[in-house]
């Protein structure tokens, strides 16, 4: 299990750099993309905290806050995308990545609330 949590770190990682590339040759929109930068990094950050969480309680809302930040990324991905400043194979892509961290995480949450 411990490498399952270290290969979800290291995509959100790489999720988020992705994203910070992407904005980075975005022009015109920096409210959105600053946002989009912040809650797409937040979610590794947050499964980062989580490997450090003080109880098993702790432990679960840390993955919860990195589950409702990748609701927050989908969200801003669509906004730009739809105000076209990302392409159709971009924002596919990293709307599929991030659909891939938010499944893992809702079933990391699930067995970590079984074992409580």
């Amino acid at each position: 299990m411990e490498k399952d949590k270290n290969k979800l770190r290291e995509d959100a990682i790489i999720f988020a750099i992705k994203i910070s590339d992407i904005c980075e040759e975005i022009k015109g929109c920096s409210v959105y993309t600053n946002q989009l930068i912040r809650s797409s990094s937040s979610i590794g950050a947050n499964i980062h905290e989580a490997k450090y969480a003080q109880s098993k309680l702790d432990f679960i809302h840390k993955l919860e806050i990195s589950l409702k930040e990748s609701f927050e990324t989908e969200y801003w991905l669509e906004l730009l995308y739809r105000k076209n400043k990302i392409s159709d194979s971009s924002y596919n892509g990293l709307k599929s990545k991030c659909g891939s961290i938010r499944r893992r995480l809702i079933a990391s949450i699930t067995t970590a609330k079984s074992k409580i």
